[in-house]
């Protein structure tokens, strides 16, 4: 009875794990930063991410383009300054692979210089910005940061698949949470905000 029942365990086993293996291929990428922090990148679908079609972000299908107006404030007592009233990676801007990024950036922050970078995300947020991810990617002055009411464009293309983060550059600053999410995904048709609900 023992053996009869271990048998037919051994043959049940492979079934399992192969079912689990397969399953566990289904579920969506997480970015590096969420991953080493727990967080799992949602699904479209997942009820704590809501999309927004957000004002500060103009699509141009046929010309492969989004424009985004990027503006930094700060709020009395806030953790870090925001960057469309976002920070933490709270808001995550998808764009299609090979579509090209235009940004409109300005600070109205009197505390402190800001800068913006476009860095690919590792485990975790660096101490200050370096080279951007894409040629032109970047505000100019990174670690020095631009005073506030200057005003900085740019335009770069969005050539790789990946995870990114839009950070000020200027030192500590992306530790205290300047910074939000950028996807170049393969998959996507069209550019978009995702703004993750808070809890």
């Amino acid at each position: 009875m023992f053996t009869s029942s271990f048998s037919r365990l051994l043959l049940v086993l492979p079934v399992c794990a192969a079912l689990l293996a397969c399953s566990s291929r289904t579920q969506t990428a997480a970015s590096p930063a969420a991953a080493a922090s727990g967080r799992v990148s949602p699904a479209s679908g997942d009820s704590s991410v809501a999309s927004d079609s957000s004002s500060w972000l103009q699509v141009d299908s046929a010309g492969r383009t989004a424009s985004l107006n990027m503006l930094v404030t700060r709020k009395p007592g806030a953790p870090s300054a925001l960057i469309n009233g976002f920070r933490a990676g709270e808001a995550r801007i998808i764009i299609p692979v090979g579509w090209t990024v235009k940004w409109n950036w300005r600070s109205t922050d009197s505390t402190a210089p800001h800068s913006l970078v476009v860095m690919v995300q590792r485990e975790k947020v660096p101490l200050e910005g370096g080279r951007p991810s894409f040629s032109n990617a970047m505000t100019r002055m990174v670690t020095e940061g631009l005073r506030p009411g200057e005003i900085d464009q740019s335009t770069f293309e969005a050539e790789e698949a990946g995870w990114y983060w839009m950070m000020c550059g200027v030192p500590g600053h992306a530790l205290e949470g300047e910074w939000l999410e950028l996807r170049v995904d393969p998959e996507a048709n069209t550019a978009r905000v995702e703004i993750k609900k808070k809890t």
